[in-house]
């Protein structure tokens, strides 16, 4: 079944026929990445905006489950987390007051749901992430019965060769500011391969065809979210 989506993406100039062309090779790129993650054994959605993003997430993940989640701006930005913390769920929160990391991060292989965005994603149908810790994608690999993935369609990128760019060069140095590590890339704005001990870019995961046919599902928002 060909899969067609509507980005919900605002150019300069509106209307402009170059503007509607740019949209379609958007709206494209999402087909062609949807319907590879689906060949992956994962299960893929798009959704436009982040309020449907929020309306999916309760359809796939009922109320009264336990859940938890992986460090995320997008799940942020989108209002994912908002909900996890609305009382509907039972969520391990690390950020929670009085919460013990390290317990969390143990108990979370446990939870019926994990919550998660990707640091990239192919338009082959693979995630690409990396971890200092680890405790994202171990979780995203095993343990939780059902991972959801949410990421704004500017994670995509054409292949794993574009995905270790995009590490590089936008989401590690970005989240290495946000996270006021003592990293090279927190100063000059794109990797150095650095042995710092506050590195964050430990553990490179990818993740291609599931053994678990539908354990991952992937929600492609169309909207810009995290980095």
């Amino acid at each position: 079944n060909t899969f067609f989506c509507r980005i919900n993406v605002v150019y300069e100039k509106e209307g402009n026929r170059l503007d509607r062309n740019l949209m379609a090779v958007v709206e494209k790129r999402i087909d062609r990445t949807i319907g590879n993650l689906k060949n992956n054994k994962m299960d893929a959605y798009y959704a436009e905006t982040c309020a449907d993003a929020v309306a999916l997430v309760r359809q796939l993940c009922p109320a009264g489950q336990t859940v938890s989640c992986g460090g995320s701006v997008t799940l942020e930005e989108c209002g994912v987390k908002k909900l996890l913390r609305s009382g509907e769920y039972t969520f391990l929160d690390r950020e929670a007051k009085g919460a013990d990391p390290e317990d969390i991060y143990r108990r979370t292989f446990g939870c019926d749901t994990f919550f998660c965005s990707s640091n990239a994603i192919t338009e082959a149908g693979e995630l690409y992430n990396v971890d200092g810790r680890g405790n994202r994608v171990a979780a995203m690999i095993y343990g939780p019965k059902s991972v959801i993935v949410v990421a704004g369609y500017n994670k995509i990128v054409p292949d794993l060769e574009a995905a270790r760019a995009r590490l590089r060069d936008t989401a590690a140095p970005a989240n290495a500011i946000r996270l006021s590590t003592r990293t090279p890339c927190a100063v000059l704005g794109a990797c150095r391969d650095c042995h710092s001990d506050d590195r964050i870019c430990c553990n490179y995961v990818v993740m291609g065809q599931q053994l678990i046919k539908g354990r991952v599902k992937v929600i492609i928002v169309g909207e810009t979210l995290g980095f």
